[in-house]
């Protein structure tokens, strides 16, 4: 068998990517060109590495099994090149991943806690959904990933081996309203009243449900606008112009003019935040983070 770190690469990021056509361009290629290093792949391997579905492209048992060894290789062709080109450090590069709410609240206080505990460590962060966060950390493109779930907590993927997940904290989910006109003075809603009540919705995928909808909302939501961007969502908000849902954890960036809002007549909604990391022992400066992110909290 005969592996280019090149071909590995296009592994890795298909693996993470979750298809040929996302792939592409974060490799730089085209979706063609990743196809034909994919099918090259398989023939040095002389197995089946990608289940080629209508929703996508997913690693096959013997596409994971390469992967497991890509990520060695590649991590010792990177720190050979950092040797070979780069000025010798003493800095352990971390790799995390957030989903966008926990980058906002967690994000400055643990890197404000590693530079005063732990300076030799260098974090480089990225923001994702968390399915796209889990394939990341399987495809070895981060090293610690800060994930969220809702009940009934299931676990977060379903391949081997499973990864190493423990729960950081437990945050209630409100409604996000204006000061001013409809809900104005009040600390509580039904959920009754919410029902023609004009949302403010983040894009929703076959992979990521619907988000800033309530999520026990009786009847089809009224969805005004829709974005990804938290400051949009908070700034409409605070000009009037709808309601959406926030993690209680996000009140103290709450800017002018939003108010939260408790929901009666529908069961809690908890989201659980969740750190996880490849099974196995840990390095010093991917445990030095977790235990950032834990004090945190």
């Amino acid at each position: 068998m005969d592996f280019s770190s090149t071909a590995l690469r296009v592994l890795r990021q298909v693996a993470e990517s979750g298809s040929f056509t996302a792939a592409a361009p974060r490799l730089g290629y085209t979706q063609s060109a990743v196809s034909r290093q994919a099918a090259a792949l398989e023939r040095s391997a002389g197995a089946v590495l990608f289940e080629r579905r209508s929703d996508g492209v997913q690693l096959t048992p013997a596409g994971l099994t390469l992967l497991r060894h890509a990520r060695t290789i590649l991590e010792s062709v990177a720190a050979a090149e950092q040797e070979l080109t780069g000025p010798s450090s003493q800095a352990e590069p971390v790799r995390l991943g957030m989903f966008p709410s926990a980058g906002a609240v967690l994000l400055p206080p643990v890197l404000n806690r590693l530079a005063a505990t732990s300076p030799h460590i260098s974090v480089t962060t990225r923001e994702g959904t968390t399915p796209g966060l889990i394939r990341a950390l399987r495809a070895g493109s981060i090293d610690a990933a800060v994930l969220t779930s809702r009940p009934p907590h299931r676990p977060s993927d379903g391949e081997s081996p499973r990864l190493h997940v423990e729960t950081v904290e437990d945050t209630e989910l409100l409604v996000a309203a204006p000061t001013t006109g409809r809900f104005a003075g009040r600390t509580a809603v039904l959920v009754d009243e919410l029902v023609d009540a004009p949302w403010i919705a983040a894009p929703s995928t076959s992979s990521e449900p619907l988000l800033g909808v309530w999520p026990g909302l009786p009847g089809r939501p009224r969805i005004v606008h829709t974005t990804s961007d938290w400051l949009t969502k908070l700034q409409l908000v605070a000009g009037g112009f709808g309601v959406t849902t926030v993690p209680s954890r996000m009140t103290p960036l709450l800017p002018r003019g939003v108010s939260l809002l408790h929901v009666d007549g529908a069961p809690p909604e908890v989201r659980r935040i969740l750190l996880a990391r490849l099974p196995g022992r840990p390095a010093p400066g991917i445990s030095a983070v977790i235990r950032a992110i834990t004090s945190a909290t």
